[in-house]
């Protein structure tokens, strides 16, 4: 191809909203289900910003079919009146135009989530169907749009009493669910709730009201309508948290303080008698889940602040005892960190990490000064705190001399792998499988049936250890948790490399009962808890064997639950079918594990989520954990559920 054939006419100018829908990415993260729950967020924002600025108390989310939800605020409303610039009223300007709102001025909002002055936008782009309803004035303006477009001009349609916005959409079937449109319902009222909720621990005094209209089987007595509202604002957020949690000190630890006049800092923190981290950030309301700067700046204040506390006081009062590193004040620690800021610097749209020097800085002084200050006026919790922090780094010192022990025989770096692991062929990753096997004897039937190319399989003796109540040092010793470490080649802790790992797949296979759900769940856990990149990376799944193996004549059924069961039996319509019951993997010889859980072509196969790991990680706290009441409460509540459990 010559360089003279390529010219200006090759240049594609992309105007409008165009971009949007080409790139959609770009903007919302993805078009699979985080960024389709992306487009409320966005809209929910503009609400919240109000409601930050003293303008709204109240916020209804409304889900209906057809995937169409409404958000709706008494806020100021959007302006209607023509914008100077674009000569279009300003409710079509900020609905059409990228880059346009009222958060870049600085006069209508001090502090706003959604300064990229997309949100609403995007929305209005990658939506088949948008309908805004502004009050203002007394007046009632409307305005409906098509994939970004305006279908007719601003009108005022009626009157109103008083102020606020109201926005329907329906996400475009030809950007989201691969171009069809669906007829289940895609918008999860879970996902939803949780991050209102959230939403409301963060605004102090707002009122949330979530609605479902939608048409869905529910059972009985199972809400539609719920509201959330909190006085107490972080504090509550936090025992949230750590609901269920036995904790370390009575007392809790909030600050809201501004720093030089133009940063809010909130914080609230408690320790618990756990080893796990709970670490949340926020900027503007903003979810960040990389951190950022506010985070680093929290992490810095806390660790100095303990040391400088411990030294005053002596409890370094040994030759072991050295300062406290991070690691050592991190243990059991739930966090809640919050900044509120007129100009924050957000890395990408979807505003995963805060960039802000400044806030670092906010951040850092406050807490040093007002977590000193709490240790201070708090000897009892102060002792408590720091006790741990010094079992914390004995705990440390030790395992890291396990470690050290353990790498100097070469079991972490790969060069040795466990004898029970059977490999597979291959050396890449990408193609490779680890199918992790409760027992022995569905070990053996998973080694025969594997496709030994790129299927590996490592038995697991038992149920592993729990790690919710061991330390790394403990779970080293554990010969399963270290075979299974080896195996995957990402080595654990602070050596942890996610490049190493050998396998883009890692299947947990385990029996379909009581025990091997509790397996299931252990070693969820123990992802979720030291092995999380790997599930946010998408490369850990549940393997769904079947429960009964259905023959008539020659014919031969599998089903996965028994009204697959009873609707295979209706099929064939046979008097007298022969129906086997699975009781575990190692009644099925090699052939039939492997067509029906190990075939790639005919296998199930459940990506786990972090959302998924995160409730098997609260539901085994609340059902293995130290405290009594929640777990008989969830008993008492599902014991209706399990009358027919075929233990």
């Amino acid at each position: 191809m010559s360089d003279q054939s390529y010219t200006a006419e090759d240049i594609y100018v992309l105007e409008g909203l165009e971009p949007v829908r080409k790139r959609p990415g770009m903007y919302i993260g993805s078009t699979g289900t985080a960024g389709l729950h992306h487009l409320i967020w966005e809209v929910i924002d503009n609400s919240i910003d109000e409601a930050m600025a003293g303008f709204a108390k109240n916020i209804e989310v409304t889900l209906y079919d057809n995937n169409q939800i409404k958000v709706t605020d008494d806020g100021r409303g959007i302006p209607v009146d023509i914008h100077k610039q674009t000569k279009k009223s300003a409710l079509e300007t900020v609905m059409t135009t990228l880059h346009a709102g009222g958060k870049f001025g600085g006069k209508s909002y001090q502090v706003a989530g959604g300064l990229h002055g997309v949100g609403v936008s995007v929305v209005c782009a990658l939506s088949s169907y948008l309908r805004a309803e502004v009050c203002r004035d007394g007046k009632l303006y409307v305005q409906e749009y098509e994939r970004g477009k305006p279908k007719a001009p601003v009108k005022a349609v009626g009157k109103c009493q008083k102020s606020g916005t109201s926005i329907l959409f329906e996400p475009d079937s030809e950007i989201f669910f691969n171009g069809q449109k669906p007829k289940e319902h895609k918008f999860s009222l879970k996902t939803i709730l949780d991050h209102l909720r959230q939403q409301a621990y963060l605004t102090p005094g707002i009122k949330i009201i979530v609605k479902d209209e939608r048409t869905i089987e529910k059972e009985p007595g199972e809400p539609r309508f719920f509201i959330f509202y909190f006085e107490d604002g972080i504090k509550a957020f936090l025992k949230h948290l750590i609901r269920g949690k036995e904790v370390e000190h009575p007392n809790i630890f909030t600050v809201s303080q501004k720093y030089e006049g133009n940063i809010l800092v909130e914080a609230a923190l408690q320790y618990t008698k756990d080893f796990e981290i709970r670490e949340l950030s926020f900027a503007n309301n903003i979810y960040t889940p990389e951190g950022g700067m506010h985070l680093t700046g929290f992490r810095s204040a806390l660790t100095k602040t303990i040391n400088k506390f411990a030294k005053e006081n002596n409890f370094f009062n040994s030759k072991e005892n050295s300062l406290l590193t991070r690691e050592d004040v991190e243990e059991g620690l739930a966090v809640i960190v919050s900044v509120k800021l007129r100009e924050p610097q957000f890395e990408g749209q979807t505003k995963a990490k805060l960039g802000n020097p400044e806030a670092r800085t906010a951040v850092e002084n406050i807490i040093s000064e007002a977590f000193y200050n709490f240790l201070k006026n708090n000897p009892q919790d102060a002792s408590l705190i720091v006790q741990k922090s010094l079992l914390a780094q004995k705990a440390r010192i030790k395992a890291k001399a396990v470690k050290e022990t353990i790498l100097r025989k070469g079991v972490l770096t790969g060069l040795m792998l466990p004898g029970k692991l059977t490999d597979c062929a291959s050396r890449n990753p990408e193609e490779s499988e680890l199918f992790i096997v409760e027992g022995d004897s569905a070990g053996g039937s998973a080694r025969q049936g594997r496709n030994p190319k790129f299927q590996a399989i490592l038995p697991l003796k038992g149920k592993i250890l729990n790690v919710e109540k061991a330390r790394l040092s403990k779970m080293l010793d554990s010969k399963e948790i270290k075979a299974l470490i080896v195996a995957l080649g990402t080595a654990i802790a602070e050596e942890f490399n996610l490049d190493k790992l050998r396998y883009h797949k890692i299947i947990l296979m385990s029996d379909a009962d009581v025990d091997g759900l509790h397996i299931q769940t252990l070693l969820l856990t123990l992802f979720y808890r030291h092995f999380k990149p790997i599930i946010e990376r998408g490369y850990l799944y549940i393997a769904q064997p079947p429960l009964y193996r259905i023959t008539n004549g020659k014919e031969v059924y599998y089903a996965f639950s028994d009204q697959e069961k009873e609707e295979i039996v209706k099929k064939i319509k046979s008097p007298n079918p022969d129906i086997q019951r699975y009781k575990g993997l190692g009644e099925m010889n090699p052939e039939q594990l492997w067509e029906t859980t190990m075939d790639p072509d005919r296998r199930f196969l459940y990506q786990v989520t972090i959302e998924d790991a995160e409730y098997a990680d609260k539901m085994f706290d609340m059902l293995m954990g130290d405290e009594v009441l929640p777990r008989k409460k969830f008993i008492e509540a599902h014991a209706k559920d399990v009358v027919n459990l075929d233990v």
